[in-house]
């Protein structure tokens, strides 16, 4: 009974083994690098909008912290999101004054 399961045993791993060496040699191309632009508020309470908007050094270590942590290699850019990159809504009706919000974040992630 030994000698039988040893024998299962070994064709399975020679098999397996086999099985590897057939493998295809046709190489694979890598898809083509995405971007993504991420907007984020600028008082997230984490405190980086000082780092990011400014574009110190810490900005490109936090810009690439944060693709890492969205799945990308890292920060193609960073800084204070223009008008463009986002929008807003006013209603009509005669709103009552408030503060100003503060200009949101932009970092593209790619690479």
């Amino acid at each position: 009974m030994r000698r039988a399961v040893a024998l299962v045993g070994l064709f399975g791993i020679v098999g397996a083994g086999l099985s590897l060496s057939v493998l295809p040699t046709t190489r694979t191309n890598a898809a083509p690098s995405e971007q993504r632009t991420f907007l984020i508020p600028a008082g997230d309470g984490y405190g980086v909008a000082d780092c990011i908007s400014s574009k110190a050094e810490c900005g490109k270590i936090v810009a690439d912290a944060w693709c890492e942590a969205q799945g990308f290699a890292k920060a193609n850019s960073f800084g204070l999101a223009s008008r463009e990159d986002f929008t807003g809504s006013l209603s009509k009706t005669k709103a009552t004054p408030a503060r100003a919000p503060e200009q949101p974040l932009v970092i593209t992630c790619g690479g």
